[in-house]
């Protein structure tokens, strides 16, 4: 019998799988990275089309807010749910099903004849984004050689910046054009051509390490995790309560038009991609410091907001210390829960996700409520003061144990 010569790649969960081209597997990892950039935009879209979505529905600003709400707590209830029950699936096909949800989630939105349809379609993004993120956020290693990881894994994580540069100010401008609907559209149809993309791409991936609920739930008895949960709810509180009412403040407080504000939140969207960057840089070296600078930037931008907002120029410079200060937020947060539970890297994964999601959707509903309720003044201030409060903790923390520990552990001794 003839000897055959295929080449196999041994992936670290195991699984031999055929060999491919190094172009094959970058290819592979870009269409992840489309995949999440295009997740990221559509969950921030309605931020900048927050005020022309309500006029339409006849929906208070707050009301409104339930469009950031929506998705949030649907993420994180579903990251872990979709983590363990599709844990015998091929992720290829996993990702293909979640990129046509998120398609037809868009195209719900751009033709929704009442605002439940709206909502009904957030719900959908809501899935997606826990689903996708649990799944795609670690495939790296398995599309690219070894030493190819890393980089493959920043590539696949810049979707997060890029879509918070692109996302909000393009459907803005896009929605001032051709109305919020058409920003809808516009996404469906990329979604559309991602999803293409990762039938052509993406290789048979068997699913491997598989993340039992029994992990996730031993997770919560360790204290470097709860106080990882502790410092992710507090300053993501803070950005999401403010952050999804920004257009409500520049239109009322500041005085600015649409076209403006596309402007200013790509100032902000630009501010955001340098602090990804350094953040990135800054924790691997300094974790404490860098997550509590993020924090005190937010504070100071949005404490400061009611006082320099009427300003344009005063706007812009605190929009840029805003964007630079939450830019280095995810991968700070991300890295404290990586340190906490170094052993089980895709529960941190999932753990991450899901309290990052649900405290984007309460904080977007916390900060609706006082806005129809007060002044987007007043949402900044108290957004500002829930920023201080995080910065707090992390002195406080450290001032009783001042080491970053290297290996297992946050807490020395435990």
């Amino acid at each position: 019998m003839a000897s055959t010569n295929t080449a196999v790649t041994r992936h670290p969960g195991g699984t031999d799988l055929p060999a491919r081209s190094p172009l094959a597997g970058w290819l592979a990892v870009v269409s992840v990275m489309l995949g999440i950039f295009s997740i990221v935009t559509t969950e921030i879209l309605p931020i900048g089309l927050l005020t022309m979505i309500g006029s339409s529905f006849t929906v208070s600003d707050g009301m409104a807010g339930l469009m950031m709400t929506m998705p949030g707590f649907l993420a994180a209830v579903s990251a872990p749910v979709v983590t363990v029950a599709t844990a015998r699936i091929d992720r290829r096909l996993m990702l293909c099903v979640f990129m046509f949800l998120l398609a037809v989630a868009n195209f719900l939105a751009a033709v929704a004849s009442d605002y439940w349809l709206v909502l009904l379609s957030r719900t959908v993004v809501g899935i997606v984004i826990g689903g996708f993120w649990s799944i795609g956020a670690g495939l790296a290693e398995r599309l690219v050689p070894a030493e190819s990881v890393g980089r493959a894994t920043a590539v696949i994580f810049s979707a997060v910046p890029l879509g918070s540069v692109l996302g909000v100010p393009a459907g803005t401008f896009i929605g001032d054009l051709a109305g919020w609907r058409t920003a809808f559209v516009v996404m469906g149809v990329l979604t559309v051509g991602v999803l293409a993309m990762l039938m052509l791409v993406m290789p048979p991936l068997p699913p491997d390490r598989a993340t039992r609920l029994s992990v996730l739930r031993g997770m919560f008895g360790n204290v470097n995790t709860r106080f990882a949960l502790l410092l992710t709810f507090l300053v993501v509180l803070a950005h999401f309560g403010t952050y999804t009412y920004v257009t409500p403040f520049l239109e009322q407080v500041t005085g600015i038009g649409p076209q403006m504000i596309t402007v200013f939140l790509l100032i902000y969207g630009a501010a955001g991609i340098a602090g990804n960057f350094l953040g990135g840089a800054m924790v691997a070296r300094r974790p404490r410091a860098a997550f509590g600078v993020a924090a005190g930037m937010i504070a100071v931008a949005a404490l400061l907001l009611p006082v320099l907002g009427r300003w344009e120029l005063g706007v812009v410079a605190l929009l840029v210390v805003w964007g630079v200060g939450y830019g280095a937020v995810p991968v700070s947060s991300q890295t404290w829960f990586a340190k906490a539970a170094p052993g089980a890297p895709e529960a941190a994964s999932v753990l991450f996700t899901a309290s990052f999601q649900a405290t984007i959707s309460l904080g977007a509903l916390v900060g609706g409520f006082t806005l129809d309720r007060t002044s987007p003044s007043t949402v900044m201030t108290l957004g500002g003061i829930t920023a201080t409060l995080m910065v707090v903790a992390v002195g406080a923390h450290f001032a009783r144990r001042p080491t970053w520990p290297d290996g297992t552990c946050l807490v020395p001794g435990r």
